[in-house]
């Protein structure tokens, strides 16, 4: 390793400036041409945008929204679910997950998650379902697909519909044992994403999307997410929102996915660079590589198992290194979500808010940043010894 002492200069989380220096010229002339056709809503850059990324993921539809959280509504919306049905997440996730759930006045039923990878149990699913049950979200957390075969082989016994959280790995692609794969959030019924700047795909302001194969589902979202207005205008057939990818960010992110499989591959490099430093480390777990998916490290998450967790939180954070805990409360010990009869504590969410730790992860990490970092990290931990 370089000089782990010397701090290579302003550490940034997800550097979103340098990796638009690197594209500038692109992201500028795909701006312009957007302000200079003042088709601002809609028009020709949404629509390609649309199709190119559905060329990406080999899916039939893509359809933009406003951001993650309105896709994750807007397809829960468009199953027909309807209030007091039961809906199956991970506990391990971030809140807008639960939230849409929530917010349609359906129960979110939450379940542990697996130890590794940190996505969705399927062995727990199973136990949840009630005759209630109407749908299940897995969520495809830090980068990683979550063991989508099983789980759709158990949705199609119990007849359920599944709506993948993907707002963190777009790109990632799932492989089935029969050696076959499938890009993430292309394997459900409806997959979900969210474009915020911090994403692997993001653009400058928020933005999301909903992908499907089913064409009437792909109507459905449509029309849902156009204030209920199918192809006629003026016209409403059932209750939507107002959920809009505006011209000026769909520009941003049709330049920006040309880069998507070289900033995953940066990012693999980044998380390579990062294990190899941690190597031999006994407080630390490091991220598993699953073989049924790919990991495009959306975060590169730790464990610290010597309960010094928030101490090495608080130490890099004195030492002007970005880091972040997610999550450190599981949903259902949340305010808004605790069930009012009390809540079954989950072991394994419980232990990973205890210990998880994300450390810098970006397309434009150097080594000697990473050097840094590591050696930081380390030396914290060597400190207690």
């Amino acid at each position: 390793m370089t000089n782990q002492n010397i701090p290579p200069g302003k550490l940034h989380m997800v550097d979103l400036q340098g990796q638009y220096a690197a594209i500038r010229p692109e992201i500028d002339a795909a701006l312009a041409e957007v302000v200079q056709s003042a088709q601002f809503i809609g028009g020709p850059r949404v629509a390609a945008f649309a199709r190119h990324l559905e060329n990406y993921l080999n899916v039939r539809h893509v359809i933009p929204c406003a951001n993650g959280t309105d896709a994750l509504q807007i397809a829960l919306m468009a199953l027909g679910l309807e209030p007091g049905d039961e809906v199956i997440l991970p506990a391990f996730t971030y809140v807008a997950t639960a939230e849409v759930v929530a917010l349609l006045k359906l129960t979110p039923v939450m379940v542990d998650v697996h130890p590794d990878d940190f996505n969705i149990d399927v062995g727990e699913v199973r136990k949840k379902i009630t005759p209630r049950t109407r749908a299940i979200v897995p969520v495809h957390l830090f980068g990683q697909c979550a063991d989508m075969e099983p789980l759709m082989q158990l949705a199609k016994d119990h007849g359920l519909f599944v709506v993948e959280d993907n707002a963190q790995a777009i790109g990632a692609s799932y492989r089935y044992s029969d050696g076959t794969s499938k890009k993430a959030g292309t394997i459900g019924h409806i997959g979900c994403t969210s474009f915020f700047p911090s994403k692997n795909l993001g653009c400058y302001g928020d933005g999301g999307a909903m992908m499907t194969m089913d064409d009437t589902l792909a109507d459905g979202l449509r029309t849902i997410a156009n204030h209920g207005q199918g192809s006629v205008r003026y016209y409403h057939d059932v209750v939507g929102v107002n959920s809009r990818l505006d011209a000026l960010q769909a520009a941003i992110l049709d330049v920006k996915l040309n880069y998507l499989d070289r900033y995953a591959d940066a990012r693999r490099r980044a998380a390579a660079h990062y294990d190899s430093a941690f190597e031999g480390v006994d407080a630390l777990i490091r991220p598993v590589r699953n073989p049924h998916s790919d990991h495009v490290f959306h975060q590169y998450t730790l464990r610290v198992c010597d309960g010094r967790r928030d101490a090495l939180k608080e130490f890099l954070d004195q030492r002007g290194i970005p880091c972040a805990i997610y999550y450190p409360v599981p949903l259902y010990r949340q305010k808004a979500y605790a069930p009012k009869g009390g809540f079954e504590s989950l072991p394994v969410t419980e232990q990973l808010c205890r210990e998880v730790i994300s450390l810098p992860m970006h397309t434009e990490l150097t080594p000697a940043q990473m050097d840094y970092i590591a050696g930081q990290v380390i030396h914290f931990l060597n400190r207690g010894q």
